[in-house]
């Protein structure tokens, strides 16, 4: 169940009041103790760790975002995880919209796959895996994630994996919540805790480090999207969108709002979902729209063509009488923007032959259902998040709220049976 991945060394100086030994004394302003073992912080997988007592520095707004959680939402068993899921994606927020502003063309390289690839999805992966592990060190630590070390590892990327530590430090040293430097062996073995495959038991964190990398690269939409599996169900997730205005993205005429950004998104099971800036303002409780009538529904679909069939979204729309455009964006954020309202509908079909992973749709899902919508496959059937690392899905994901999901439902499989009919005659 839990992983413990690469042995590597980590050097760091990380305040007392936040990592002590229950065995060590008091520390005084030159006391340094060396370990070689994870006896203080169990689940993280790096073998050195090197503490030198220091003041505690004030609080940022990002460390803030766990006692404000705690007090605005209803307590649950998962308080703590909630807090820490939080603050992770918040602080890769921060380190990605970092990355973004000054985005140059060797910080992309291509996967096997074709897809780019940037020092942020590395460096993001990697400080959400080392704070998880640093705020839940008594637990056992099993993350899903879609990156791996395998390129950084090849001959020539040395320089990209010295700029992606570098990213990483001082990201950790700006926040202050530890004061940890860890070096390029570390940053490798965080990445490669992602390796976990899931699964129906036990606790499984999932994390797309950047959902949405190709609008990531235009400067346009993306996530970091972190969800909590437990015994195969999506029991919290958190959404931090950081280039999302805090207001709707749109009006029913398809045209975009002008104001503050950065959002963050975050739903615990039985809890309700909230809202609040990703600067640390309080959150908010959100609901899905309540709109009835299918021609008054504004729709959300994949901004990039390969990534959905825009032309099945279509017929369906047609069929619902819906007369708005589609809403084209990338990445996760359109459940956020579905589970506060903006608009009613999420349309997803892939092209045949693709699979959709867990980290693409987890945290989204938990944060539409739990402001009161409805998440299935084209079939009407729940997503089971359980099967590993992929979901073995009815042709395509609907989202909506409750009161429309039984007419969508029904445009859907009707424009999926004149798909297949006409198919069927070429």
């Amino acid at each position: 169940m839990a992983t413990r991945t690469g042995l590597a060394t980590l050097s760091a100086s990380i305040s007392p009041n936040r990592l002590r030994s229950p065995l060590s004394p008091s520390p005084s302003p030159s006391t340094h103790y060396r370990l070689f073992s994870c006896s203080i912080v169990p689940s993280l997988p790096f073998s050195l760790l090197r503490l030198s007592p220091r003041r505690a520095p004030p609080p940022s707004p990002i460390a803030s975002m766990s006692s404000s959680s705690s007090s605005s939402s209803s307590s649950s068993r998962y308080d703590k995880e909630i807090a820490a899921a939080k603050k992770a994606a918040s602080l890769a927020a921060r380190l990605c919209q970092k990355v973004q502003k000054a985005l140059v063309q060797s910080d992309v390289q291509s996967k096997s796959d074709k897809s780019p690839v940037t020092i942020a999805d590395y460096g993001s992966q990697a400080l959400v895996s080392l704070f998880l592990n640093l705020e839940l060190s008594s637990e056992s630590f099993s993350l899903v994630a879609e990156e791996d070390s395998g390129d950084l590892r090849k001959d020539g990327a040395q320089e990209t994996l010295k700029r992606i530590t570098d990213l990483i430090n001082e990201t950790l040293s700006a926040d202050g919540s530890y004061t940890i430097q860890l070096s390029e062996e570390g940053v490798l073995a965080a990445i490669d805790s992602g390796k976990s495959e899931g699964g129906p038991s036990g606790r499984h964190w999932v994390l797309d480090p950047i959902d949405g990398t190709k609008g990531f690269l235009r400067g346009d939409q993306y996530a970091i999207a972190l969800a909590l599996l437990d015994e195969g169900k999506v029991v919290l997730g958190v959404l931090a969108c950081p280039n999302l205005p805090l207001t709707s993205i749109c009006n029913l005429d398809g045209q975009n709002s002008e104001g503050q950004i950065g959002c963050l998104f975050s739903a615990v099971i039985g809890c309700g979902t909230e809202m609040q800036s990703l600067d640390g303002s309080p959150p908010t409780k959100i609901q899905v729209s309540s709109i009835e009538n299918p021609a008054e529904a504004a729709f959300f679909e994949s901004f990039e063509a390969a990534h959905s069939m825009h032309d099945l979204s279509s017929s369906i729309a047609e069929k619902l009488g819906v007369h708005a455009p589609p809403v084209r964006i990338d990445s996760q954020a359109k459940y956020g923007a579905l589970a506060r309202g903006d608009g009613a509908i999420y349309l997803r079909f892939p092209h045949k032959g693709y699979r959709e992973k867990i980290w693409d749709h987890a945290a989204g899902c938990i944060v539409v259902t739990e402001a009161g919508g409805v998440v299935t496959d084209a079939a009407g059937n729940s997503l089971d998040f359980s099967k590993g690392r992929y979901l073995d899905l009815d042709t395509g994901i609907v989202v909506t709220n409750k009161k429309l999901m039984p007419s969508l439902l029904n445009a859907v499989k009707e424009a999926i049976r004149e798909r297949d009919h006409s198919a069927s005659l070429l």
